[in-house]
Parts: structure tokens; sequence; C-alpha cells
């Protein structure tokens, strides 16, 4: 007997490779102990939050006995925080945002889930280049959309422009973008954003609809080697960004992230007015209060980014020694490295042997490669050389 829907049915069918991993290790760890693991497959930042995040609660604590202390506020969260925030969008993107061009919402995801509610027809097409976030489908489907994948280039893993042009019909509504990107690293350069623009602005001519550019950037602050990650908001004015703060302020579990859109979009009043009612009608209501006020009282703080170079390096170092092949990330905390001999699952069978946990890139639609996360400590990372030299010793042999 299924009590279920079909949809949802095939959704946990063919679930997230980065759980299974993630269950697979707490059987590891029950098995060998905690120490005798190593654990890549989770994104889970790990660094303790900015001092400011516990000035502010302390603070927050003081007036917790006052009347809507903890109370509902406009969906579209607390105009006050709307405003502080629109001060470092406006630093961040180099475009001039009012508190009243954004929304807060429950974490990164909540934006995405907010917009596609807002803008998806049953059957409308959201363009991606792969690889793509593993839940970037669900978040498409649930709202009567359909996910359409198409290859990044080669190796690099930098925009394929002719690919995304390609796969436009008249059915696209959305392209969705992720840089700095997860599994990959690669950060999308000003002169490909630029040209993804052009061509957007030009095949949304004479469409009812223009296409939109949608960027999910919860990755921004954690660029490295002085990489800048340039704004979509410059280079496309139908364009909106999803952002949160669960990495730089180490916020994950107050789920608070926001959407803005572009300030110079002609009819943005419409689409921020329906984004707000999708909120409440989604069920978020509004983002968590304790997340807007924490965010608002460390807006210009962050975790120390230099750990987590530090741990990409020893990460690079690891994986040079033992020979495998991968593009050096430039943002976020992933590597996405080349599976000897080419089948990604069997690959991370075999590191699971060693006691070592990634993720197989068929989770990201892109087979062939593998996830590594580093957000843990360079101890760690620095204790899985052996395993990491045997497993390619076995795949090559």
């Amino acid at each position: 007997m299924q009590l279920v829907s079909d949809e949802m049915s095939a959704y946990v069918g063919n679930s997230s490779w980065i759980r299974k991993m993630f269950e697979a290790g707490i059987e590891l760890k029950k098995k060998y102990g905690e120490d005798a693991v190593c654990d890549f497959s989770l994104g889970n930042p790990d660094l303790p939050p900015p001092a400011a995040i516990k000035e502010t609660m302390l603070k927050l604590a003081e007036n917790a006995d006052k009347p809507f202390a903890l109370g509902y506020m406009p969906n579209f969260g607390f105009p006050d925080v709307r405003e502080t925030l629109s001060h470092k969008v406006t630093e961040e993107q180099g475009v001039k945002v009012a508190g009243s061009d954004l929304i807060m919402t429950c974490g990164a995801a909540g934006a995405l889930n907010v917009f596609f509610r807002a803008v998806l027809n049953p059957g409308d097409e959201v363009i991606c280049p792969a690889p793509v976030f593993v839940d970037y489908g669900a978040y498409v489907g649930t709202h009567g959309g359909v996910l359409k994948k198409v290859d990044s280039t080669p190796g690099d893993f930098t925009l394929d422009i002719a690919a995304i042009e390609a796969g436009i019909t008249d059915k696209t509504c959305v392209v969705l973008i992720n840089s700095p990107h997860n599994p990959t690293g690669v950060v999308y350069s000003k002169e490909q954003l630029e040209e993804l623009g052009k061509m957007l602005t030009r095949k949304s001519e004479g469409r009812k609809r223009p296409i939109l550019l949608l960027a999910d950037e919860p990755y921004r602050f954690l660029a490295f080697d002085g990489v800048e990650v340039p704004s979509v908001l410059q280079a496309y004015t139908y364009s909106a960004v999803a952002s949160s703060f669960s990495k730089n302020l180490a916020l994950a579990g107050e789920r608070v992230g926001y959407i803005v859109v572009n300030p110079e979009m002609p009819g943005k009043e419409q689409l921020l007015s329906v984004m707000t009612m999708a909120n409440r009608f989604l069920g978020f209501i509004n983002a968590p209060t304790l997340g807007q006020r924490l965010m608002q009282g460390a807006i210009d703080s962050q975790v120390d980014i230099s750990i987590y170079d530090r741990r990409r390096k020893a990460m690079a170092e690891v994986l040079d020694a033992a020979g495998y092949e991968y593009p050096m990330p430039k943002g976020a905390f992933y590597f996405f490295v080349k599976a000897p001999g080419g089948d990604d699952v069997a690959f991370c069978a075999k590191l699971m042997e060693e006691k070592i946990l990634g993720v197989p890139g068929t989770g990201f639609q892109y087979p062939g490669y593998f996830r590594l996360s580093f957000c843990l400590s360079e101890e760690i990372i620095r204790r899985s050389a052996p395993g990491f030299k045997r497993a390619m010793e076995k795949a090559t042999a």
C-alpha cells in the first residue's frame, strides 16, 4: 500500500547521494570509531561563529521578556533588518540596492523555493549548468517546473554559453547558476557573466516573459587567491540573487537567507509582492526572528576564511601526492575530482574500504567525478593521505 505521491516516492527512490554517504559514514564510525573515518561527504560548516554572534545573542537575551520579542513580523522580514542588509548587498554586488528590493527567507533554499513558486508555470523549464547541486531538481519540480541540465565546459567547469543558448526553448523561464560553485569550486568570471547576460537579452527579445537569471550565492564570501566573485545584477537586468548566512556566519541551523531582485528590473514590484506571498503560502511565514537579528548584529563579521584556505591547500597536497586529477577550487569548500577508472560510484566504494567518504558525481548529474568537502580539520585531511593513495593504486592496478 502506497501512502505518498508518485513524485515524492521517486525523489526518495533517487535520494541524495550526500545523504547516502552520510548514512554510510555513521555505520563506518560505529564499526571502526569516529577517529578512524575521514568523512569528506558533507558540506557542513564546522568553524565557530564570529564573536559578534555571541555578543548579539547576549543583547537579544536581555530583551527576550519584552512583548513580541520573538513574534511575527511582515512576511518579507523585519524592515530594519532589510535596510541593514541592503547596504551589505550594495557593497557586495556593486549595485545600489534598497531594503524594499529584497526579502528575508528561510535560508538560500527557502529563497530558491519562494522564487520558483512565484515565477514557474506548470511545464516551465529551468536551465542549469552541470554538475548540478543535488536538491535543485526537487526545488524546481515542487513548483511544477522541469530542471534541464546543460554541460559545463569539460575540465574546468566554466559556463558553456553556447550550450546554454542551445538549451533554451519556448518553455525556458529561468537560467539558474551557482557561483562559487558546489561541487566544483569554480567561480564564473565577469566576462562570462556579461556574455551570458547579452545572450539572455537577445533570446528574450519578442518573448511574452523575459528569461530570468537566478544566482545562488551562499559561498560568495569564500573565494581564494584574490579571485573576484562578479555580480549578475551588473550583467543582466532580469536577474536575482539568493543567498544565506549559513556559511559565512556559521548560522546554518538558524535558517536565515534572502533573495534580492535587480533594482533596475521592470516590473520588480510585482515579483517582490508575489514572492512575499509565496513566503507565507509555502509555510515559512517569515524568516526566523533570532536568525534575522543575529545576522543584523554580525553583518560585518565572518568566519576566518584563512582556515578554509589552509585546508584547501592541504587537500590539494594529499590529492597531488596520490596522482588525482581535479581543477583547483577557486571558491567554496569542495574539490571535484576525476574518478580513476571512470566509475565514480565504484571508486567511492573503494574509498570506503579505506574508511574515506566522498560523494559520487552521479549525485550531481555528472558521473565520472566525485566530490570532497574540506569542512573538517587539517589533521583529518592529512591523515587520509595513505588511504587516498591505496585507493588510487587499487583502481589503476
